[in-house]
């Protein structure tokens, strides 16, 4: 590892499985103080990190974290968005509830996030926050991902708005947009039959132990590291 963020601290939503860990892993590996969170901390194990439960949906948690975490490290120097939710199905399978979960926690959780760390990150002027979008947005439609499609959308918006609003000050805000990452969370989704479910999705890329996901097209997303 060449330590490219040595002595930087990122905290990293969703942290426990996924493109989550596979973030928390480089970063830490490149010299970087982590703070890994999760809803079920069992799944943080076996991280080089600080580690810590939060409910992304809860503003209280978040303002607990943020506190204990200005405490004891001071600034974000990078924070990640990974939380989030494949609702699967058109718009006749999508409920009210569906879609108010969904948004809950693809997007408001990134909004509770960000507006709780990037106070600090504007007080040192410098900063880098990555959202965790998709190419399943306004970048393309997919069947049956009305929602999900929606809701990553949405966080290409706020990104992108969140850059516009800040950058003048320092604050670097980027959305990574993935394809199909071979994961536990699309192992849940995914039929048994593993030769159809390759066949359903040709691009499959795995989830790297020694980095961030690959992404669906040229392998972008394993190459992104914020440059501090």
């Amino acid at each position: 590892m060449s330590g490219r963020l040595q002595g930087k601290v990122a905290l990293v939503t969703a942290a426990g499985q996924g493109i989550g860990r596979a973030i928390a892993e480089k970063f830490a590996g490149e010299g970087a103080k982590v703070i890994a969170t999760d809803l079920d901390p069992n799944k943080l194990e076996g991280l080089r990190a600080k580690l810590r439960k939060l409910d992304a949906r809860s503003q209280d948690d978040i303002d607990a974290l943020g506190r204990d975490v200005g405490r004891e490290f001071g600034p974000l120097d990078i924070l990640v968005n990974c939380a989030g939710y494949v609702h699967h199905g058109t718009v006749l399978d999508c409920s009210d509830k569906d879609w108010e979960f969904s948004f809950d926690l693809n997007v408001k959780s990134m909004h509770r996030t960000i507006k709780t760390f990037l106070p600090a990150m504007l007080e040192k002027k410098a900063g880098s926050i990555v959202n965790i979008a998709s190419t399943a947005s306004s970048i393309r439609g997919i069947p049956n991902r009305y929602v999900y499609g929606t809701t990553k959308a949405a966080v290409i918006g706020l990104t992108k708005a969140v850059a516009a609003d800040f950058i003048k000050q320092g604050i670097r805000c980027n959305a990574i947009c993935p394809g199909t990452i071979e994961s536990p969370s699309l192992e849940e989704r995914i039929t048994p039959d593993r030769a159809l479910a390759r066949s359903r999705a040709p691009g499959l890329r795995r989830a790297p132990a020694d980095g961030p996901a690959g992404a669906a097209r040229g392998g972008r997303v394993a190459r992104t590291l914020p440059r501090q």
